[in-house]
């Protein structure tokens, strides 16, 4: 792990085990340098990285501030959120209108009748394309949906529609990449990859997208909180 990385992961660890209540605040970087033995550049660069994740701010003159929903989230950062919005663009492969299969009735409570949009797009980070994305979207909810929206970021997309976004169901497997894959990512076939599945919902339960992304270059940081309850069904309690 680089030396940047793991004053990242630590600085982490620390803010979620001091109480909410508590200090507010991180040492300045002149004392973090001395405290883990690095450069002040390093200690620069784990900073950035929780400015980008909105875990922490630096007020010129003020410090460095924890920001109070720091807390409130499980998901901390993935290779994705951690990434500025100019550093990650799309290109879409193709867009087409098709009839729901029998999963897909069920997911979006629609009719066999109805039509649901199909696209697949690349993700490229910092000029490298990293991920294959294709989504499944209800026409009836995004009938102007088009090439210029997939090649943004569809949840803002969703959002200027006046839908509210309530939760994101997330599930991974590993996988290896395939020859068609892999000539879209530029990388070799049988490559490692994390194959990422998403149900976005809306208030109310209503499923606007399911997606299904291949990633190369997938990382990942939780904070999960203990479920004493969880804990002791397992053991059968």
């Amino acid at each position: 792990m680089k030396k940047s990385e793991f004053v990242t992961q630590d600085l982490l660890s620390k803010i979620y085990q001091n109480d909410p209540s508590g200090s507010r605040k991180l040492p300045p970087e002149r004392q973090l340098a001395e405290e883990y033995g690095v450069s002040r550049f390093t200690i620069r660069q784990a900073l950035e990285k929780l400015v980008r994740i909105g875990v922490v701010r630096i007020v010129q003159g003020s410090g460095i501030w924890i920001n109070a929903s720091a807390h409130n989230n499980p998901l901390v950062y993935n290779s994705i959120t951690e990434k500025r919005f100019d550093q990650i663009r799309f290109r879409m492969i193709s867009l087409h209108k098709k009839r729901p299969d029998r999963d897909e009735q069920q997911i979006f409570g629609i009719s066999e009748e109805t039509f649901i949009w199909q696209f697949c797009r690349l993700r490229y980070v910092d000029e490298m394309a990293v991920q294959i994305e294709i989504s499944r979207m209800p026409v009836t909810l995004f009938a102007d949906l088009n090439q210029q929206v997939i090649e943004q970021s569809l949840q803002q997309y969703v959002l200027s529609k006046g839908y509210q976004i309530s939760h994101l169901l997330t599930s991974y497997r590993a996988v290896s990449v395939s020859r068609e894959q892999a000539a879209l990512l530029g990388c070799k076939k049988g490559s490692p990859a994390m194959h990422i599945n998403n149900r976005g919902m809306l208030n109310g339960g209503q499923v606007y997208e399911i997606s299904d992304i291949i990633d190369i270059n997938y990382t990942c940081t939780y904070v999960i909180p203990h479920n004493r309850d969880n804990l002791a069904w397992r053991q059968g309690v």
